[in-house]
């Protein structure tokens, strides 16, 4: 442990920063020689002291970019945090990756899709990182978490590893805790971040993923400034569609009109999709041109009957009958505001 108190020790002296850090190591030509070279005093080093001491006490470990734990593909993004502190199943960090980020004010259409992705992800032993925001950030930590086992999600905090924040997702990083992880490059019962703190925050969750994913997002949102980050660093980037009439489809749709993202329609864009279509084709086996002609208009976003007699042409009492048969074969649901496709 005295490699890490001794790059705290460097990292928490006022003024040095991950880049700051490395000039110094370089010029240095190691950490104890830095640390001779700044002469930290008493109170850096009580303080560290303090801060390892309830770490330990809160079952928090650092981990050091020398380190085996420490996540791949950060380590390979310029002027990374040299130690990070994690709390939780540190195994996580040794899962494949991918970022899904989005808007705070997610549409619950939005935040379903993100959610259904995110348990799809985790069921194949990659885990979901994002940054425990409300909306779409907790929708992809929790779709993660409805998949079996251990694992399967990151949550990367702007405050310290122990510091809660948004309060309304204290369950949620417990769950986190429990069967993920939640990391953090600030010191731990560090409670006060500023919006430069959050700004970090996305770039490592840029540099933690393999490919990021963009959910509904503002064009000035802290989320497009992730996608920004993943584009600096060579990550593939993905964004989900939305409506264009809605501001929050403006970043998704604005990345994919200028050829930055790729378009994601859903799971079978990562994933072999021959064993689903099979199974799909099965459970339509049978179906009548009426009933598909309603399933063909049926998808992710509810639609009512009414709706439904105006673009499949049929009465009120065809729409039901089919909606009803679709229904007890398990291929549609009813849901608030109409039906959807299973």
């Amino acid at each position: 442990m005295s490699d890490i108190f001794n790059k705290l020790l460097i990292l928490r002296t006022p003024r040095i920063g991950p880049a700051k850090y490395n000039e110094l190591v370089a010029k240095f030509g190691s950490v104890d020689a830095v640390v001779d070279s700044i002469g930290a005093n008493d109170e850096i080093r009580d303080s560290v002291s303090r801060e390892m001491e309830n770490a330990a006490r809160l079952n928090i470990t650092y981990i050091s970019d020398t380190d085996e734990l420490y996540p791949p593909m950060l380590r390979l993004v310029k002027n990374h945090p040299p130690v990070i502190s994690v709390r939780g199943n540190v195994e996580t960090l040794r899962n494949h990756t991918v970022g899904i980020v989005g808007t705070r004010h997610a549409t619950a259409a939005g935040m379903g899709f993100v959610a259904e992705l995110a348990c799809e992800f985790a069921s194949r032993n990659i885990a979901v990182v994002s940054g425990m925001a409300i909306g779409t950030d907790s929708a992809a930590h929790r779709g993660a978490l409805r998949s079996p086992g251990n694992t399967q999600t990151i949550a990367v905090l702007g405050g310290g590893v122990d510091y809660i924040w948004p309060i309304e997702n204290e369950s949620l990083y417990y769950e986190i805790i429990e069967r993920g992880v939640v990391i953090s490059e600030m010191p731990v019962g560090f409670n006060n971040p500023i919006g430069s703190n959050f700004v970090m925050r996305n770039r490592w969750i840029a540099g933690i993923a393999e490919k990021l994913i963009l959910g509904e997002a503002d064009l000035k949102s802290g989320s497009m400034t992730t996608a920004r980050f993943a584009i600096e660093t060579n990550r593939e980037l993905w964004a989900i569609p939305s409506h264009p009439a809605d501001s929050r489809a403006a970043g998704p749709n604005s990345l994919i009109a200028n050829g930055d993202a790729k378009l994601c329609m859903g799971i079978n864009d990562f994933f072999d999709s021959d064993k689903k279509s099979i199974q799909v084709a099965k459970k339509n086996d049978g179906a009548t041109e009426s009933e598909n002609d309603v399933l063909d208009k049926l998808g992710t976003i509810p639609v009512s009957e009414s709706v439904l007699t105006q673009i499949v042409k049929k009465s009120v009492s065809e729409i039901k009958r089919d909606l009803v048969v679709l229904e007890l074969r398990g291929i549609i649901k009813k849901v608030d505001g109409g039906y959807i496709k299973l």
